[in-house]
C-alpha cells in the first residue's frame, strides 16, 4: 500500500481545516494543496524560518486559499518537531499581513482587502522604478532573455485562460528585476509587500484580463533593452498605475453585482 507523502498530508490538513474545521489528513482535496517538501535542507537551517518560507510560497502560488486553516500539530508532524518553531513560523506570516491568528481559532490565511492591495500597488510602483533604474546599470543580454520568457510565459497561460499561471511568471518577471539591481535592502523591502501583490490578486480579483496584464510588461522590457534607466523606471510607473486602474474598476464592478444580487432582481415599472 502506497503511503501518503508529508506533502500530502500537510495539504491535506490545510484542506480539511478549511471545510470542515477538522484535522483528517489524507482528504480527497489535498492533493491539489501540496505546500511542504521535508528533506535535508530544511533539517540543516533554522526549522522556523524553512516552515514560514514553505506557507508563504503555498499561499502566494494559491495552493493555499484564503480562509484556510493553518494547524501547529499537524504542520509540525510532518516536520518531525514540537509545535514552538511551527508557532514561530505562523507569528512570523502575521507579521507580514499573511495569517490572522485568533484566540481559540488558531491561524487562518488573510484575505487582503482591497484597500490594503490598492495601496500595495502604490508602493510597489516608487520601489519598482527604483529597481528598474538600478538594474539598467547591469543587466545583461540573458537577462533580458530571461525577463522576456517570463512574458511568453504569461500570454501562453493567456492562451490557456489560466490565470494562476500569469501571476507566476508575472512575479518572476518584477522579482528578476529587483534582483538584477543588486540592492540587499530594496530586496528586503519588496519582499514584505509579496503577499499582497502576488498571486492573491488573481484570488480576490476575477474579471481581469490574462493577455491584458501580459502586455503590460512589453514596455518594461523594451526600456530595460534600451538601457535607459528614466523610461525603465517610467514604464514602471504606467504599469502600476494602468494595474492599479483595471484593480479598482474590477473591485467596483463586483462590489456594485454583489449588492445587486443582494437585493434581489429589479422589478421593472409600467
Amino acid at each position: 500500500m502506497v503511503q501518503p507523502s508529508a506533502v500530502q498530508r500537510v495539504a491535506a490538513t490545510a484542506e480539511s481545516g478549511t471545510s470542515r474545521g477538522a484535522t483528517t489528513p489524507g482528504s480527497a482535496k489535498g492533493g491539489d494543496l501540496a505546500l511542504l517538501g521535508v528533506d535535508d535542507t530544511v533539517r540543516r537551517l533554522p526549522l522556523a524560518e524553512q516552515i514560514k518560507d514553505r506557507l508563504l510560497q503555498a499561499i502566494l502560488e494559491g495552493r493555499i486559499k484564503p480562509e484556510s486553516r493553518l494547524i501547529e500539530l499537524q504542520i509540525s508532524r510532518q516536520f518531525g518537531t514540537s509545535q514552538a518553531p511551527v508557532r514561530e513560523a505562523l507569528r512570523g506570516l502575521e507579521a507580514l499581513g499573511v495569517v490572522e491568528i485568533s484566540p481559540f481559532r488558531g491561524a487562518r490565511v488573510r484575505r487582503p482587502s482591497t484597500e490594503e492591495i490598492l495601496e500595495g500597488y502604490a508602493v510597489r510602483s516608487e520601489l519598482e522604478s527604483l529597481g528598474a533604474r538600478l538594474a539598467v546599470k547591469f543587466i545583461t543580454p540573458a537577462d533580458l532573455d530571461e525577463l522576456a520568457g517570463y512574458i511568453d510565459q504569461m500570454k501562453a497561460a493567456a492562451t490557456a485562460k489560466d490565470g494562476h499561471a500569469v501571476a507566476v511568471a508575472d512575479a518572476r518577471f518584477h522579482s528578476r528585476i529587483i534582483e538584477i539591481g543588486g540592492n540587499t535592502t530594496l530586496g528586503r523591502v519588496w519582499r514584505t509587500l509579496e503577499p499582497f501583490s502576488r498571486t492573491l490578486i488573481t484570488l480576490v480579483m476575477p474579471g481581469s484580463d490574462p493577455m491584458w496584464t501580459a502586455s503590460l510588461h512589453e514596455p518594461i522590457l523594451a526600456a530595460l533593452r534600451a538601457g535607459d534607466g528614466d523610461l525603465a523606471s517610467e514604464a514602471l510607473r504606467h504599469h502600476f498605475a494602468d494595474a492599479e486602474r483595471l484593480a479598482a474598476r474590477v473591485w467596483s464592478e463586483a462590489t456594485g453585482a454583489a449588492a445587486g444580487a443582494s437585493t434581489g432582481p429589479v422589478q421593472a415599472k409600467p
